[in-house]
Formats: C-alpha cells, structure tokens, sequence
C-alpha cells in the first residue's frame, strides 16, 4: 500500500501506521502539529529504513481550504496514494457539548461536514486512477441515539451512513470503503473515562483494521464484542433506552 494517514500521530492513527510501515508499505502522515508530525515521520521512517522517508504535511479538519494542498504533498511524496487512513475526529462528553455551544458547533463540522469533504477530495483522487482503499474511523456512537454521547453519536451516524452509501456506490468502480466503528480504546481521547471490561488497546485494533483492510471487508466493530453488545443495544425498545444510560 502507499498509505495516507490523518490522524497518524496519536492512538488508534499511530498504531495503523506503525503496524503498516512495519510490514513494508509506504506511510505519509497528515495531521496538526508540525513537532509531533515531524517525530512521528522519523519514528516509522527507522521502522523500515530500507524504503523512502516517511513523509507528512500539516491537515487540519477545521480547515477545509488546506485539504487539497495536503493531499498534493501526499501524492507527490508517495508517487500516487492508494490508500488513505482517517481517524482523527474530536471528542467531548456530552455535558461539555451541552454546556458550550459553540464547541458543540466545531465538533459537528469537524466529525461529520468536514470529514465528509475530506473524503470526497480523496474519493475524486482514487477513483481517477482506478480505485482504492478508504477507511475511515466512525464510532458505536453512531449506532443508536443514547445518553452520554447523543451529540457525538449524532455526527457519528451521518458520517456511518454517508461511508456505507459510498461503497453501495462505489465499489464497482474499484474503491473500497471500510467504515470503522470502534467501542471503547484507551487513548489520549479517552483519558480519564472509566474503561469496560472488554476496552481495547490502539495496537489490537491497528491489527484488526489492517487485516480488514486487506479482506477488503465493508464494516469493522473493534474489539469485536463491540458488534455483540451494539447489536442488542439496537434491538432494545425506545421505552428501555430511556430509562438506561447507556
């Protein structure tokens, strides 16, 4: 693979990147924070010294004007990408969204309008030379209006079924979408939340992203009892779901 990655420098991105560079595919990292892009680039680069330079460029999703440029940096860098990685996204609790508005209004836009737009530019690019892989992290959030997280999973939802409608669409063409829906991984974005006892770790689900990836599978809940527990949790009756807080 010749693999772009935004969000390639922290959990569940940098874990996908290292396990990718290991094996021997081409990484380019796109995110913010030009120090911690830098490091992360020299990091995978020792990973597999015997290929090019890892390279990277800066991508914020709050700014929609810079994708095209970012992903020029990428083609230019790897020759032509293949495949691209997203998982960077926002996260707050449910309190503190309804407690700001406006931060409310920047996680809506990042984690569903301007994701989308992120990955149209790439969808334009994959398919105009023959298809691709595009996988993109969405959540169990996403699955079913809940308490703690209605305004998260709200965006999460859109951003699950505009994935599922672009394989519909397609898939024929050559591009291959796979909708990631982790459960509960302990990483920076969920410091300070009381874990499950079935919570996974960035390198379990690096793994089973990539082997999905290469199935070329449409849907993966990670770690796996996350599609066990969302399936009952969307069978359960509206009058069950308001009394539970789950």
């Amino acid at each position: 693979m010749k693999a772009v990655i935004l969000g390639g420098t922290s959990g569940m991105g940098r874990a996908i990147a290292q396990r990718l560079a290991e094996r021997g595919d081409s990484v380019f990292l796109l995110g913010i924070g030009e120090t911690d892009l830098t490091r992360s680039a020299a990091d995978l680069t020792a990973r597999h010294p015997t290929q090019a330079s890892v390279g990277h460029a800066e991508l914020d999703l709050e700014k929609p004007e810079g994708f095209s440029s970012a992903l020029d940096a990428a083609d230019s860098a790897l020759g032509g990408f293949d495949t691209v990685v997203v998982t960077a996204a926002l996260f707050a609790s449910q309190d503190a969204l309804e407690a700001d508005i406006e931060l409310t209004r920047r996680l809506v836009t990042v984690n569903y309008a301007n994701t989308v737009v992120f990955c149209e530019h790439v969808r334009k690019r994959l398919l105009s030379r023959g298809g691709g892989r595009l996988t993109v992290f969405s959540s169990v959030a996403g699955d079913r209006g809940r308490k703690p997280v209605a305004i998260y999973g709200s965006a999460k939802a859109g951003l699950s079924c505009y994935l599922e409608a672009m394989d519909h669409k397609y898939n024929a063409a050559g591009l291959s979408v796979l909708c990631v829906k982790p459960g509960f991984v302990k990483t920076g974005m969920t410091a300070g939340l009381k874990p499950p006892p079935f919570a996974g770790e960035p390198v379990q689900v690096a793994r089973d992203v990539v082997r999905a990836m290469d199935t070329r599978k449409p849907v993966l809940y990670t770690p796996g009892m996350w599609a066990l527990v969302m399936l009952v949790i969307r069978w359960l009756p509206r009058f069950v779901m308001r009394k539970i807080n789950f």
